[in-house]
């Protein structure tokens, strides 16, 4: 098609074979937007089209990507709120009937399996390096793996005992997310060969716990978006596992002290105490 549409918060450039949204970057678009920046949706990874009345005398331009096509989607398991879907062109009414127009050229493009799932992610996830703030820990993939260190201020007593966490995709199957802004919101990091039963997210130290201000869904939501891509798209055979660096001897003391602290309150029993500071100890 070769054509643009401009509508609020975002503009779709029309290709051949795909259509490029633009966001909108700015104080009052979605702080989402402002984040994915741009995405290329190939017409091959959509599966319906539509064309409906907005609030206030605007047209809505919704085009919903075929399941198993786009991570993004897949990680929010249909959680996002209308305001901050990326599929959604709100458009003022005076272009409906240039919406309409393609909006039709869309439902031509969809293929025969539009109705069926996509086999493989056909729309890119945000790249890594990505981290963000949790409420009890500081969660970071690199593109090979994902950590989580944890907060003196936030995180309990199993996952002080369990440690910080380093998880190769090779020993992972999947995410699960929970959007920030409803209660109990985390990311969960699903083990292969894992069975039902998970303990829950705060005492999971495969999870991290969101809150009031922490795992902000323009950040956490393309987290779980890229290790999820990286996950799938990974090879069978196992991957190996890199050597750790040293750690800082301070935040090594730092550690010591507070699992001292456990300790003197009763929450860590001795054995539990001299295992887990020689553990640290040896990471000098």
């Amino acid at each position: 098609m070769g054509d643009v549409l401009a509508g609020m918060h975002a503009t779709w450039e029309f290709d051949t074979d795909s259509v490029l949204i633009r966001f909108e970057r700015g104080i009052r678009a979605p702080r989402l937007f402002s984040v994915l920046r741009e995405r290329r949706i190939p017409y091959e990874a959509l599966a319906t089209v539509e064309l409906s009345p907005g609030k206030r005398g605007t047209v809505v331009l919704h085009a919903a990507p075929r399941p198993g096509a786009d991570p993004l989607m897949e990680a929010a398991a249909g959680q996002l709120k209308e305001g901050v879907d990326p599929y959604r062109l709100v458009l003022p009414g005076e272009r409906g009937t240039l919406a309409e127009y393609y909006t039709e050229e869309l439902r031509s493009r969809l293929g025969p399996a539009a109705g069926e799932s996509a086999e493989r992610y056909l729309v890119t996830a945000p790249e890594a390096p990505l981290g963000f703030k949790a409420y009890d820990g500081k969660a970071t993939f690199d593109g090979s793996r994902v950590a989580f260190r944890w907060y003196w201020t936030g995180a309990t007593t199993a996952k002080w005992k369990a440690g910080d966490q380093s998880f190769a995709l090779s020993e992972l199957s999947g995410v699960e997310w929970r959007s920030p802004e409803v209660l109990g919101g985390y990311l969960r990091l699903l083990p292969r060969g894992g069975g039902p039963g998970a303990p829950q997210p705060d005492q999971d130290p495969a999870a991290v716990v969101f809150g009031l201000g922490y795992g902000l869904l323009h950040e956490s939501l393309p987290f779980a978006a890229a290790v999820l891509q990286a996950v799938r798209s990974q090879s069978p055979a196992p991957a190996l596992t890199a050597a750790q660096p040293r750690r800082d001897p301070a935040d090594i003391a730092d550690r010591i002290r507070h699992l001292g602290d456990l300790h003197g309150a009763g929450l860590v029993t001795d054995e539990e105490f001299s295992r887990k500071k020689a553990e640290l100890l040896a990471e000098l």
